[in-house]
């Protein structure tokens, strides 16, 4: 992964949640006919790259662990969403994903981390393989265990989103702000009203 510029080190960043937040939530989505943005990310990432925001995908993906696809399916996917991103004028600082589950069927896969969201490590991780602040970033997610995340690992800020996932109550679960979708969320954020 490569750091962003000395001059850069201050950056402010955005971390986002997948799954729910810049895709449809279909579970276990890994293949791009499957992959649907949610409808307005794609220009609220764009609006928060544009305003300076390092953009980084930080996603538990525990279908690898669960044998329901593949590390190499994964990253090709992955790729495939990197590349409509900079089509669209978004790149993206990083993305790091958990490929972990306890109950997992790939042995090797099959047990507790430090990276699975609620912990911290994806963040942490990200945060010093790119150089950046916590006190200069905010998550997005649409989970309990994407604002546990963030609080844990220290971030500024953490904002919830509704999604179709079963764990999207409307419920703020420690979130400094809930919003209806990502697009919502950023045009609050760009506005300057404080959250």
């Amino acid at each position: 992964m490569k750091k962003i510029r000395a001059g850069e080190a201050r950056r402010k960043v955005a971390f986002l949640d997948r799954d729910g937040v810049i895709n449809l939530d279909r579970a276990y989505v890994h293949q791009w006919d499957e992959f649907e943005f949610v409808p307005g990310a794609v220009e609220a990432m764009k609006a928060l790259y544009d305003a300076g925001y390092a953009l980084v995908v930080v996603t538990n993906q525990s279908g690898i662990a669960r044998g329901m696809y593949t590390e190499a399916e994964y990253q090709q996917l992955t790729g495939q969403m990197r590349q409509a991103l900079h089509e669209a004028g978004v790149e993206l600082a990083g993305v790091y994903h958990c490929p972990h589950h306890p109950k997992g069927a790939v042995p090797d896969l099959a047990h507790d981390c430090d990276c699975r969201k609620p912990a911290p490590g994806l963040i942490t991780r990200a945060l010093s393989e790119l150089g950046l602040s916590a006190s200069d970033a905010f998550m997005v997610g649409d989970k309990p265990s994407d604002i546990e995340a963030a609080r844990a690992a220290g971030l500024a800020r953490a904002f919830i989103v509704q999604s179709d996932n079963d764990e999207s109550t409307g419920d703020l679960h420690g979130a400094d702000a809930g919003f209806k979708d990502l697009k919502d969320c950023v045009a609050h954020l760009l506005s300057g009203a404080s959250a």
